[in-house]
């Protein structure tokens, strides 16, 4: 159930992990959300313009992929949180999610620092505590695309310790997303077009 129920071009592009059973929630609980999901990684290509773009603030290729989650109603979230312990309210603060929709979190992690994933992760294990989402999911770059920018002289724009697959697939295992299902896609070269 699940992962291999995705598309063949999905599990031909993308390194694909879960926990929990995050797909097959998704699947039979979300199937309108999972259908999103499945649309929006289907069409997305990794173009070399935008690799080449100058940095700073966030990417054009976060920003395309966001764009297409908009389209079908999916939108940046803020939870204003907080517990109350004998009568006293104490805040409970969490972190906005890049894409939110009936109960499921997405967030992208293109080019950011590392410890962003034990922010994504912790985020969606209290907001899964709360009961206010069902499923995160994260979509990232696959750490073989290191060698891609290289290539194309972007290699130090990137790095080991900023947000890729190498970095998140260890602190999913060990259990820093509690007991939230995470689904987890990493982008990888099959998806890359020379578009100049």
């Amino acid at each position: 159930m699940g992962i291999e129920n995705l598309p063949e071009f999905i599990r031909n592009n993308y390194q694909i992990q879960e926990w929990r059973h995050a797909s097959a929630i998704l699947e039979k609980d979300f199937p309108d959300e999972w259908n999103e999901i499945i649309q929006v990684l289907s069409s997305f290509r990794l173009l070399r313009s935008e690799i080449l773009e100058p940095g700073g603030g966030k990417s054009p290729i976060a920003n395309r992929i966001d764009n297409f989650f908009l389209q079908y109603g999916w939108a940046e979230t803020s939870f204003d949180t907080g517990i109350i312990v004998d009568g006293v309210e104490r805040d409970s603060p969490t972190h906005k999610v890049d894409n939110f929709k009936n109960g499921v979190a997405i967030e992208l992690e293109w080019n950011n620092k590392d410890p962003f994933f034990d922010r994504d992760l912790n985020n969606f294990r209290l907001l899964f505590d709360l009961r206010v989402i069902s499923v995160g999911v994260i979509i990232t770059r696959c750490s073989e695309l290191q060698l891609l920018f290289d290539e194309l002289g972007k290699g130090k724009s990137y790095g080991n310790s900023t947000t890729h697959w190498n970095k998140l697939i260890p602190r999913l295992e060990g259990g820093s997303g509690g007991g939230c299902p995470v689904l987890v896609f990493g982008i990888t070269r099959g998806l890359y077009l020379q578009n100049e």
